[in-house]
């Protein structure tokens, strides 16, 4: 039995069926977009690659001399890119060797004081000894002295006078070995300021050590190797303490940050095998390792897409491309370009073929 559609119904047919054609093709494109599973024991996420950047930045404040690099440039560790201007530095370094010049005469002077304070100890040491052998002589006189007048034969008169020189010698001795204890304070005295003037030569040799590093430091020189991203200052201009210059990609460093699910970072482990697929190239398969997990959820970014609308809560997780493998192709690593990271979570699981390791050559 054959059916005929109401007259009032067909001018509405053929829109009805262009709708369905729409539908199913539009479909068929959001299926044919969607990335391609490759089974239990696998996990992907959406990211982009990125690398570690590195300021370069000025130590002391001062004017800028000049930037040897420009932007795009790659760079070796230890090359210079900029210089500071260091007349000042120079200036400050130049009085610094003058005060340590002066710092060294300063102990040489000292030096020499502690040499005749020894001397003049060693005369007062002799002149005890002079003064002490006086003593016996003149207290054996005094001795025999007393015997002669005893037995009468020497007046009371001599008696007296061997009795005073006697004492006229004690006091002289005394005298000397105060002058022996006054040198041996001054020698002391002598050897605190030689102390004090090396220790002047030592600060002095510190400062010039500091200046000198200063010195050094005022040409600004790559940390390690990687490109120039930014010239964020010309030369000319006046820069405050810290302040930065260049902007460095460090290329031997380049990961893809991505997200996934809270129900699967607990399966990631460090090292885990990933491969790296990009929007840009995708007929590359670059691998990469798991370097990094977030150790707690974060709200997904807008600007990363999911694979479940319904997961909220994402786990950060970085992956490493091998440095061997960006040494061999660093003119071509680019930060910045999206793509796609596939993650075995299951060690015995086998890549499929669409993930095997392409490389560029």
């Amino acid at each position: 039995m054959t059916m005929t559609l109401p007259t009032r119904f067909k001018p509405l047919l053929l829109p009805l069926a262009l709708l369905a054609v729409a539908a199913g093709g539009g479909a068929y494109a959001w299926r044919s977009w969607q990335p391609h599973t490759p089974g239990e024991g696998f996990l992907s996420g959406n990211g982009r690659i990125e690398a570690t950047e590195i300021d370069v930045a000025t130590k002391l404040g001062g004017r800028l001399q000049d930037v040897q690099v420009n932007e795009g440039d790659f760079v070796r560790r230890g090359q210079v890119l900029a210089h500071m201007q260091v007349e000042t530095l120079q200036a400050q370094r130049d009085e610094a060797q003058a005060r340590q010049r002066q710092a060294v005469t300063s102990v040489a002077s000292a030096e020499a004081q502690v040499a005749v304070r020894e001397s003049d100890r060693q005369a007062a040491q002799a002149l005890v000894t002079q003064r002490e052998s006086e003593l016996d002589a003149a207290t054996r006189r005094l001795t025999r002295s007393e015997a002669l007048t005893r037995e009468g034969a020497a007046s009371g008169q001599e008696l007296d006078d061997d009795r005073a020189r006697v004492r006229s010698i004690e006091a002289a001795v005394r005298a000397a070995r105060a002058q022996v204890a006054a040198a041996e304070s001054a020698i002391r005295a002598a050897y605190t300021q030689v102390a004090g003037a090396k220790a002047s030569v030592a600060a002095a040799g510190a400062t010039v050590d500091r200046i000198q590093a200063d010195l050094d430091d005022s040409a600004l020189i790559a940390p390690r190797d990687g490109r120039v991203q930014y010239r964020i200052a010309e030369p000319g201009e006046v820069l405050g303490n810290g302040g930065k210059v260049l902007n460095l990609v460090d290329l031997s460093d380049v990961y893809m940050t991505f997200f996934v699910p809270e129900t699967s970072a607990g399966k990631l482990a460090l090292g885990s095998e990933v491969r790296v697929v990009l929007d840009a190239a995708p007929q590359y398969v670059i691998p990469a390792r798991v370097s990094y997990v977030a150790s707690t959820a974060q709200f997904t970014p807008k600007t990363v897409e999911t694979a479940s609308e319904r997961q909220k809560l994402m786990f950060r997780v970085k992956a490493r491309i091998d440095p061997a493998l960006l040494q061999q192709h660093v003119t071509q690593v680019k930060t910045g370009l999206p793509g796609m990271a596939w993650i075995k979570l299951d060690p015995t699981a086998s890549w499929p073929s669409e993930l095997n390791l392409k490389v560029p050559k």
